[in-house]
């Protein structure tokens, strides 16, 4: 095994414009890079579910006022449910959202915007990080990979990708159950089916030592938030590294790198 550095960060898709925050880890890494070298990893957890976390805070060109934009999901079985990696964009979404943009960026980043042709949540956002030119020699893993989840080390703590309604939702693992969170303290329960390493994907508490044993990265770069729950004492081989600071962080970034 190389003894070279593997810098690694992790995110959900987190908007069409990559929320500030995001775009602070891509720099802290590649700062990083220059200073020891190594790889960088971005661990794109599509597996999360949560339509909240797409959601792309823009500011006005003209009066600065923010507005909130977001996908329009196909069901609302999928919209609340569904993994980001299969929740499904209508196909009028796109130009419709197009005809907003000219009140919040510039004409060169809604080019990027229209070249865009993904079908899934996910992909649409890893292929507008993409062509902003976030990822140019960047390695990124995704944890709805099969062959990703194949290789990771077993869990307690894990959601399943199960059938409900027509659709696969990301349902939580009780041991004799699944469950699906409607919000505050209401559930849905599911009954247990059979299931194999291939639909497992991690909580927030497991998922950096599900993570480590696939991607074995030496340095890590945490956010304000992920530092409130993350366990170093799972893999205490790395080293972690908070994010540089940036103003305004959960609006969307719009520049092209």
């Amino acid at each position: 095994m190389s003894n070279a550095p593997v810098i690694c960060f992790g995110q959900q898709p987190c908007g069409f414009f990559p929320k500030r925050f995001l775009v602070a880890k891509f720099q802290t890494a590649r700062r990083l890079q220059t200073e020891i070298g190594g790889e960088i990893v971005f661990f794109h957890h599509d597996s999360d579910h949560d339509p909240r976390e797409t959601k792309t805070t823009l500011r006005h060109r003209k009066t600065n006022e923010s507005a909130h934009l977001n996908f329009a999901f196909a069901n609302k079985t999928q919209r609340k449910f569904s993994p980001l990696y299969l929740k499904q964009i209508p196909a009028d979404w796109q130009g419709k959202t197009e005809l907003q943009l000219p009140n919040y960026v510039g004409h060169p980043l809604i080019e990027l915007f229209k070249q865009v042709a993904a079908k899934s949540i996910a992909d649409f956002c890893l292929e507008m990080y993409r062509h902003m030119g976030l990822l140019d020699g960047i390695r990124v893993a995704r944890s709805s990979d099969p062959e990703f989840r194949r290789a990771a080390c077993d869990i307690a703590e894990f959601f399943v990708d199960v059938p409900y309604e027509n659709e696969i939702v990301r349902a939580r693992f009780t041991g004799d159950s699944f469950q699906l969170h409607e919000g505050g303290n209401s559930f849905v329960t599911l009954p247990l089916t059979p299931f194999t390493k291939a639909q497992i994907s991690p909580t927030r508490d497991s998922r950096l030592r599900w993570m480590q044993s696939v991607l074995h990265c030496t340095h890590y770069i945490a956010g304000a938030g992920e530092k409130d729950y993350l366990r170093p004492e799972d893999a205490p081989e790395i080293k972690i590294i908070n994010r540089d600071a940036i103003d305004r962080s959960d609006e969307a970034y719009t520049e092209i790198a």
